[in-house]
């Protein structure tokens, strides 16, 4: 990976000098980067996918979970007492914090805010090179560019759960989950060639299916709030 002065850390320890590493968010918005066009792939559901991987990067880490709090409704509770180091994760938690919330809820208050905060990370990482262009030699606009092996290191992982039918590692099948519910995984065609088993493979990891992987049903079931009715929804009603 290319390196940059840039650092940050998750912080989902509480601890100031924990590694750092790459939210989930940003993995899920750097494979959602389509080198051939250099666009971002279901830009008419990106809040919800970005606001998801926040709250699954939390689940993972048993910062938040889902929890029934009536016959049909499901909310989510922070866990801890600290918050999380980084901002973006932070700003979730307290979010959720301040008392238990649905996942359309949380979803539409984290999201909107992201796209180019994690944009920004992925250029001050050196994962996406932004330069400064021009269109019709007149107005002044910005072109993105892969910069790092990072992303073609992520698709792998996916394809092999996709088409090789490994079982997936917890972040692998959280990123999976989100694209398969925002319809975005069409997109990867032909990185990932796109077939009715995709499809179903897809839908298999985003009701729960991790395999043997699985990073428990707490995490699983958190997983399903956030993806298995909002973002269909989106999905359903994003225009063409």
């Amino acid at each position: 990976m290319m390196t940059s002065e840039f650092e940050y850390h998750n912080g989902l320890d509480g601890s100031p000098g924990a590694p750092s590493e790459p939210t989930l968010v940003e993995d899920v918005l750097l494979l959602l980067f389509q080198p051939s066009s250099g666009t971002i792939a279901g830009e008419t559901t990106l809040f919800y996918v970005l606001g998801g991987a926040v709250i699954a990067d939390l689940a993972l880490a048993g910062r938040v979970e889902a929890r029934e709090s009536g016959r049909f409704s499901i909310t989510l509770h922070a866990l801890g007492e600290d918050p999380p180091n980084d901002e973006h994760l932070r700003s979730a938690w307290e979010y959720m914090a301040e008392k238990p919330r649905n996942a359309q809820s949380v979803l539409a208050s984290i999201g909107p805010v992201l796209r180019a905060p994690i944009l920004d990370r992925l250029v001050a990482r050196g994962d996406l090179i932004s330069r400064a262009t021009k269109t019709f030699g007149i107005f002044n606009s910005t072109s993105l560019s892969v910069g790092s092996e990072r992303r073609a290191t992520l698709l792998d992982s996916v394809r092999a759960t996709l088409l090789g039918g490994e079982d997936p590692n917890p972040r692998t099948a959280a990123a999976i989950s989100l694209l398969s519910a925002s319809g975005t995984l069409s997109h990867f065609h032909p990185e990932i060639p796109w077939s009715g088993d995709v499809y179903t493979r897809g839908k298999q990891i985003q009701m729960g299916n991790w395999g043997a992987n699985a990073a428990g049903s707490a995490v699983t079931r958190t997983m399903t709030a956030i993806t298995v009715n909002p973002l269909i929804a989106a999905t359903v009603l994003r225009p063409d």
